[in-house]
């Protein structure tokens, strides 16, 4: 088997061809251009392709299917993909330790969107990144004001009715005095900030054409306090939901499941894993603080895990937030809309199972193992006569401290 490992740079990329028969290989220094790796890939006939997930991991995977040549590309998050414990690291390292995992099968592959879908997250992560960078902008123009004393409020409306407070303070950076340094500041903040506000309206128009388009996301509007920000992120981060077994194995890609310290008879469950996509996490949690107030089953899932208990309050969101994902994965799955009673009768079942799977406590009797003319546990009985026929024993007595051994007295007779 003739492996073709590429160690992905942003601007060259150091190919490993390892023959696995002979253990043998060579060593390429390619450019990351489209024409430079397709005379490499024709040059180099190879069973498989192997690469780690990156940035330009995906166009290469679709150069490497229209050239028909099967392609792995794998996750460096993986236990096997570790450099703790190396004295040196380099480019041919890196691409000769990929061609022999790939040789031993210890390297996991990663899903690889589709083009399309890859430009759908693309937009959303550009969305993300403006209104980041518009509360950035934000917070700076609060700065501004709270260095001179001026008040401004603190409602979300000072940003759209209440622009005109905020107006009256701008100046021009060129006709500001050397007093007024500040005033030119906030000129060219707001100047930022308004052009952001208008990127930002025109991804969102773009995003809610899709939106119309894609019965998915349509499909996922359905979930009461899930809206259309909330639901192209899942279906852009679902994609294929059949490449997921279970439930549990969606809840993991999202990094939503609790991470496991075991050791001998040590076993506990700590934080949450934190792995995949953090964007989708961020919104999920934000759409369970929203679903508990507009969706009557995922207020009843939260109230029935936090107990009434202020310190279990962000737990229980979370928890609520894995339940949504969960359940969006089945929509897309099963192809089926939001059903109230749905929901009910599987939360009903849920509880049902539980309730059956709890052990029986040995402290208590069950009704089938009562004597039915002493209505008393035999055995408990035969211990109580057991214990009425033994003599009583007497509780010995606290031993007394001896007496301090010459010990030394005054006239008073208190030891010295």
């Amino acid at each position: 088997m003739r492996i073709l490992a590429l160690d992905l740079g942003k601007f060259n990329t150091m190919c490993c061809y390892f023959d696995t028969a002979i253990r043998k290989y060579e060593f390429i220094n390619a450019s990351t251009e489209r024409n430079y790796l397709t005379t490499v890939l024709k040059k180099y006939p190879a069973d498989l392709i192997v690469m780690e997930a990156c940035g330009p991991s995906g166009w290469i995977h679709d150069l490497c299917v229209d050239l028909k040549l099967k392609t792995l590309v794998c996750s460096t998050n993986e236990d096997a993909w570790k450099w703790s414990n190396v004295k040196r690291k380099t480019d041919r390292d890196d691409a000769l330790k990929l061609a022999r995992m790939a040789a031993s099968n210890e390297l996991q592959a990663v899903h690889v969107p589709v083009p399309k879908m890859r430009e759908l997250r693309a937009q959303i992560k550009f969305r993300k990144a403006i209104v980041r960078r518009m509360n950035r902008i934000k917070n700076s123009i609060r700065s501004i004001f709270v260095n001179q004393g001026i008040s401004i409020g603190r409602s979300l409306k000072l940003w759209t009715s209440g622009r005109s407070q905020i107006d009256g303070h701008r100046k021009a950076m060129d006709k500001c005095l050397s007093c007024e340094f500040w005033k030119g500041q906030l000129d060219t903040e707001l100047t930022q900030l308004d052009a952001l506000s208008l990127q930002r309206d025109a991804t969102e128009k773009t995003l809610d054409a899709i939106g119309k388009q894609d019965p998915r996301i349509q499909r996922l509007q359905t979930i009461p306090g899930v809206g259309p920000r909330t639901a192209e992120v899942l279906v852009a981060a679902i994609d294929d939901p059949h490449r997921f077994k279970n439930g549990r194995q969606v809840s993991a890609y999202f990094g939503l499941v609790p991470k496991q310290y075991q050791s001998g008879e040590t076993d506990r469950n700590g934080r949450i894993s934190k792995r995949g996509p953090s964007l989708v996490r961020a919104s999920l949690v934000e759409c369970a603080w929203l679903a508990i107030r507009y969706n009557e089953w995922a207020k009843k899932v939260y109230e029935r895990i936090y107990g009434k208990q202020k310190t279990r309050k962000k737990k229980a969101a979370v928890a609520l937030a894995r339940k949504i994902a969960v359940v969006a994965w089945a929509m897309l799955r099963d192809e089926t809309d939001w059903s109230p009673e749905i929901m009910e009768r599987i939360t009903a079942l849920g509880k049902k199972k539980s309730k059956e799977v709890l052990p029986v406590s040995t402290n208590h009797a069950t009704p089938s193992s009562l004597n039915p003319s002493t209505n008393a546990v035999p055995n408990q009985a035969k211990k109580d006569s057991a214990l009425s026929d033994a003599p009583e024993e007497k509780t010995p007595a606290p031993k007394k401290k001896n007496a301090l051994v010459n010990s030394r007295r005054t006239n008073d007779g208190v030891a010295k």
